[in-house]
Order: C-alpha cells, then sequence, then structure tokens
C-alpha cells in the first residue's frame, strides 16, 4: 500500500523549484501555550495592560520564535515527512511582526541540493519566506537540511 504525504527526495529537488504551503491562522492560546513552554514570560506577550501603555504596536503580538516553529511545521508537514533526517543551520532575518488573527503561509525556494559524502543522502537548502495574509514577509530563513534520497540511486 503507498504512504501518502511523503516528503521529498533530496535527489528529486531542482534548483529553482518554488513550493507554497497552507496557511495557519495565529491564535492567543498559541501564544499562550508556546510562551508558557518556552518560559518566555515577557510582559509583551502574557499583559494585555503593559501592551496597551508601553507597546510601540498595536495588538498582541507573536513571538518571532513561535511564527518560525508554526512555519517549520507547515513546511515539513508538505515537504519533508519521513524524508528529512537533520535540520543543519540556517540564517534568519524578522521583517515585521505577526499577531493573534493573523494568517501565515510560507513560499519555498530550493536554493541548494548535493549528494553528500555518505550513501543517498543530500543537503538542501531552501530559501523559505513566510508571508501574512496580506502577502507581508514577515520572516526570511535559509534552513540547511539532511534528507534521504530515493531508493533508485
Amino acid at each position: 500500500m503507498e504512504l501518502v504525504g511523503r516528503g521529498f527526495y533530496w535527489d528529486r529537488l531542482k534548483i529553482g523549484q518554488k513550493f507554497k504551503t497552507f496557511g495557519r491562522t495565529i491564535t492567543e492560546t498559541d501564544i499562550v501555550n508556546f510562551v508558557s513552554c518556552a518560559g518566555m514570560l515577557e510582559s509583551l506577550f502574557i499583559d494585555r495592560e503593559f501592551r496597551e501603555k508601553h507597546s510601540a504596536m498595536k495588538g498582541h503580538a507573536a513571538p518571532a520564535m513561535l511564527v518560525l516553529s508554526l512555519a517549520e511545521g507547515l513546511t515539513l508537514n508538505s515537504t519533508g515527512q519521513g524524508t528529512g533526517l537533520a535540520f543543519l543551520n540556517m540564517e534568519l532575518n524578522v521583517g515585521g511582526p505577526v499577531f493573534v488573527g493573523d494568517t501565515i503561509h510560507v513560499e519555498l525556494e530550493v536554493i541548494e541540493a548535493r549528494k553528500t559524502k555518505n550513501s543517498n543522502r543530500g543537503l538542501v537548502r531552501t530559501k523559505n519566506n513566510v508571508l501574512n495574509q496580506n502577502n507581508e514577509s514577515v520572516i526570511e530563513y535559509t534552513p540547511l537540511r539532511m534528507m534521504e534520497g530515493s531508493s533508485d540511486l
């Protein structure tokens, strides 16, 4: 029986190939759970009165690391499920805030795909652009992952 939803193999990806994930709306529960779990109990995230009086932003902003984590979930569920072996490196730039009620999605472009020294594993780097519902870039990052190759190598 064929397994559906399996991720991509490194050797079947082409430089310049592009993908887009489904969206994900950020909720207040997401923020509360994330900052509680991570210990990021900063007033900006947990104190509405503080935010209203002292924040330069209007609204309940999500931590950038939460947005990155959700973007990774969207990405891995659609491209790396079962074929991703290791997350090795990344560069990250935050371009703007994400608030409760915003919906993000990720657009990916393959910028590197090459064989490793061992077996049929490969290294894949993508340029990932996290966009909000207005198509504004909120995070750009370039993860390097070790991935499985196809079995016909």
